[in-house]
């Protein structure tokens, strides 16, 4: 609704008659082992025409990542990050996604026109790819043919979905359908047709940066050392307890204490940073989630960028109930202008100068990502540090604070324009 100079969006109205909340109830009601906040913490909302969803589910302690299409000319992947959502926009035809396989807890496609069995079904595979074993896919929709449904059908079949409902909202007039993955191998090994194949050996499914979509179905992982053979626990607990499947705890416990220290005692009080003002937060090294893990309590969300070339961490930030994405820093990020209140970017350029050409390259990245007097925050070391203020303060950018402790300099600057 028009306000004055502003588009308002009154809580619990949405295009769903009945309202949203309706809506979520009804799910919950049709699979009870779907408990909002509990259970299902990291949810992937495909195609952004509402968000809705997402901002609704943020009270339940639901992580919702609105994944805007680039191809979608109603996509309002912008209007969820203004409106403070976690959203990316990302091509979906032919290339996978840029997150590793087996993370999100429930996939949500709400008045859903995505054809999912055109193709060879190679969009839902890819659904398949990066949903948890025993996750969930939620598809709603308002006007299915008897050839799309049965299209359908027969290809959730063939990947050994389990479909837990399917019923006709009386209320939303919505009909929703909700399946299941399977959480073992076992089920594959007795399909008559072994259409879709599984999966080569060799082929890795978390690799995911300009990496085709596959036609074969990945198999579920077994091995102790994976990641998805077990379902993490309940949130909140599952931000600090970490999974079989790593081998380093300690060393994790030590990034988590460190990132708390830092936060607590510097960036929440000693910068200056009114915290009330900020909402969209991007970590553009993340390793372990730590220093969004150190922000949970305060009213924001944290997009985890693990660099391409860096170590995979990203499967573990999933694990512990916060969300990320896979990104070459010399490439422009996948997102709108003006779209985060604060970077961070922790040994950011040390790690990419023998990479990148030039650090004035991602500056001005950083500037385009960032709102009109938004924050930056860098922490790096002596050397590289101090032809980055020269660059910054020629881009009229306000520093207003620099210490060094032993070689290493941290900045906090605000953009100006």
């Amino acid at each position: 609704m028009k306000s004055g100079d502003y588009l308002t969006f009154p809580q619990n109205q949405s295009e769903l008659k009945g309202g949203i909340l309706h809506y979520l109830e009804s799910i919950e009601e049709m699979v009870p082992d779907i408990e909002w906040g509990k259970n299902i913490r990291v949810v992937l909302d495909i195609g952004c025409t509402d968000s809705t969803f997402g901002a609704s589910l943020v009270d339940k302690d639901v992580l919702t990542l609105a994944l805007g299409l680039k191809d979608d000319l109603v996509d309002l992947a912008q209007v969820a990050l203004e409106r403070g959502f976690a959203a990316l926009v990302s091509p979906f035809q032919n290339r996978r996604l840029p997150f590793p396989s087996g993370v999100f807890d429930a996939v949500h496609c709400g008045s859903c026109t995505i054809p999912w069995h055109s193709n060879g079904g190679k969009h839902l595979l890819e659904m398949n790819r990066i949903l948890r074993p025993g996750g969930y896919f939620v598809l709603s929709t308002k006007h299915d043919s008897f050839e799309e449904e049965e299209a359908m059908a027969k290809l959730t079949a063939s990947l050994c979905w389990n479909i837990l409902a399917h019923k006709t909202d009386e209320v939303s007039d919505v009909g929703v359908k909700i399946y299941q993955k399977p959480d073992s191998n076992d089920i594959y090994d007795l399909r008559r047709k072994k259409y879709p194949p599984l999966c080569k050996e060799n082929e890795n499914p978390d690799a995911a940066w300009y990496v085709p979509v596959k036609t074969c179905l990945h198999p579920v992982p077994s091995a102790i050392e994976q990641h998805g053979t077990e379902w993490p626990d309940q949130w909140p607990q599952r931000l600090e307890r970490y999974p079989d499947w790593l081998s380093d705890k300690a060393k994790l416990d030590a990034d988590t204490k460190h990132w708390k220290a830092i936060v607590d005692r510097s960036y929440l009080t000693g910068l200056g940073i009114d915290w009330s003002k900020i909402r969209n937060v991007m970590d553009m090294k993340a390793i372990y989630g730590g220093f969004a893990a150190a922000l949970t309590q305060q009213k924001i969300w944290v997009m985890n960028v693990v660099p391409v070339h860096a170590p995979d961490t990203l499967p573990f930030i999933f694990e512990r109930g916060l969300v990320g994405t896979y990104h070459d820093w010399c490439e422009s990020f996948g997102i709108y202008p003006r779209s985060y209140d604060l970077l961070h970017a922790d040994h950011l350029f040390s790690r990419l100068k023998n990479r990148c050409k030039q650090p004035v390259s991602i500056v001005v990245e950083m500037d385009r990502l960032l709102r009109p007097g938004g924050w930056a925050i860098i922490r790096e070391k002596v050397e590289v540090l101090e032809p980055l203020e020269g660059i910054l303060k020629s881009m009229h950018w306000e520093i207003r604070m620099t210490f060094a402790q032993g070689k290493e300099v941290d900045v906090e600057d605000e953009q100006r324009r």
